[in-house]
């Protein structure tokens, strides 16, 4: 009795163990299965891809080859493509649900965005695609030539005229002049050495000399005359070219008068009685005016060939030098206060010089 029962209690322990044994089976069964099912369901769902499709053209219509195409959206690759001959484009596998944003972009064209969002095995045609082209603004280059406002100047300078008859070249109005070359210089002085006004002047002047009888070695009459006349034709012409031209172009000083018009009339007489010793160089600076000095000096000097032997000495030489720098201080203040009220200008207007 006893043997029977131990033997009972013991197949039923086994009997319990291998149900045990089984149920552990079934549910790892089940488990197993049930991820399977699960991996292949998200993988269904995340593996599920659609086309966008579309045609790029610009404002007219015609389509554009070459533009750039983006696709792209949180969470998945980026995608890209360049547009056909047709200006048509494809992404084939744009996954399915997701928020795309879709950017066209193209040299010489303004960019084009917009969203988009396929279902799965869905061809998405987008809307033709417009591009905006470009406005291109000419580059326009202003240069400024120094050279070509002083000829345009000097042109101006050039109709200066007291009277409307007797030139006026050496001054200027311009509240800004710029420099003349010494092209200009030359061309300044010929112009004015070979005006009418200059050849009455000196014969004029030659008369006051014959009626002075200055100098007495020449005497009165015809070759008296005509002596005083060549003299001052020399004097002018050399002391012209020299104070106007060669020194002013070889010491880089502009031998114009500069007008004031501005400010007290003390101010004023003061910029004209010290034009003649302080004139503007080329670089703009005010300095010494070693042109108009120096050009005196060695135009009388050369004076001294050809005067009788009383003017050949430096003491008369100095002399006829500080009244010529005097007679300059007495034009330059007539420049300032008298001649600009009767002289004529060109084209640019008469607005004052700055004063130094």
């Amino acid at each position: 009795m006893e043997n029977h029962t131990q033997i009972s209690a013991k197949q039923c322990s086994e009997a319990l163990l291998n149900i045990a044994r089984m149920l552990m089976l079934v549910v790892l069964i089940g488990v197993t299965l049930t991820a399977s099912i699960s991996a292949q369901s998200f993988e269904s769902v995340n593996t599920s891809t659609g086309s966008v499709v579309g045609t790029v053209t610009d404002s007219t219509g015609d389509p554009i080859q070459g533009a750039n195409v983006v696709l792209q959206g949180p969470g998945v690759e980026r995608l890209s493509a360049i547009s056909k001959d047709d200006g048509g484009f494809a992404f084939e596998q744009a996954v399915a649900g997701v928020p795309y944003q879709i950017v066209v972009t193209a040299e010489g064209y303004g960019d084009w965005n917009s969203s988009v969002t396929v279902e799965a095995d869905q061809k998405q045609t987008l809307p033709e695609i417009n591009l905006r082209i470009l406005t291109v603004q000419p580059a326009v280059t202003v240069s400024y030539s120094s050279k070509e406002v002083a000829a345009q100047q000097l042109k101006a300078e050039e109709q200066q005229h007291v009277l409307r008859f007797i030139p006026n070249y050496w001054v200027t109005y311009e509240a800004r002049p710029e420099p003349l070359t010494a092209k200009m210089k030359f061309h300044l002085a010929y112009k004015s050495l070979t005006s009418p006004a200059f050849f009455a002047r000196t014969v004029a002047w030659a008369g006051v000399q014959q009626a002075r009888d200055n100098p007495s070695e020449w005497q009165q009459g015809t070759k008296g005359y005509s002596k005083r006349l060549g003299a001052g034709f020399a004097d002018a012409v050399t002391g012209g070219l020299i104070s106007n031209a060669v020194l002013p172009s070889l010491l880089h000083q502009d031998p114009r008068y500069f007008y004031d018009g501005t400010g007290t009339k003390w101010s004023r007489a003061r910029h004209a009685m010290t034009a003649p010793f302080v004139c503007k160089g080329d670089s703009g600076a005010w300095q010494p005016n070693y042109s108009q000095m120096g050009g005196s000096l060695i135009g009388y000097s050369i004076a001294t060939a050809y005067y009788p032997s009383s003017n050949r000495n430096a003491g008369h030489v100095f002399q006829t030098f500080g009244i010529d720098m005097g007679l300059h201080v007495v034009g330059s203040l007539a420049q300032e206060f008298v001649l600009g009220k009767f002289t004529s200008r060109g084209k640019h207007s008469s607005e004052p010089a700055s004063s130094r």
